[in-house]
């Protein structure tokens, strides 16, 4: 199994935060619809594939977004869904 990106010391570029969040962005308006390089492509602002990859490895690992069986990058992060949840008494955490 290859090694994170984001555990490699080999790291050109790390990303700026405003890249991160231009990433995060795009993702969540276009949940589902674009496989990795698709979706690097159709950025609103280009950056080398290693920086996007360092971004999607992060958005992996910290569970805001998940691949699909065919590739595709959906965001999954949903904090005020899981506060509801969590709120809720009927149900209960095993």
């Amino acid at each position: 199994m290859q090694e994170p990106l984001m555990k490699r010391k080999d790291i050109l570029h790390y990303p700026q935060l405003d890249t991160v969040l231009m990433v995060e962005k795009f993702i969540h308006n276009n949940s589902g619809e674009f496989k990795k390089m698709s979706l690097w492509k159709k950025l609103p602002k280009q950056m080398m594939y290693q920086t996007f990859c360092v971004i999607i490895d992060y958005l992996l690992e910290s569970g805001k977004i998940a691949v699909d069986k065919d590739g595709k990058i959906a965001w999954i992060w949903d904090p005020e869904g899981v506060k509801k949840y969590l709120a809720r008494k009927d149900l209960s955490w095993n």
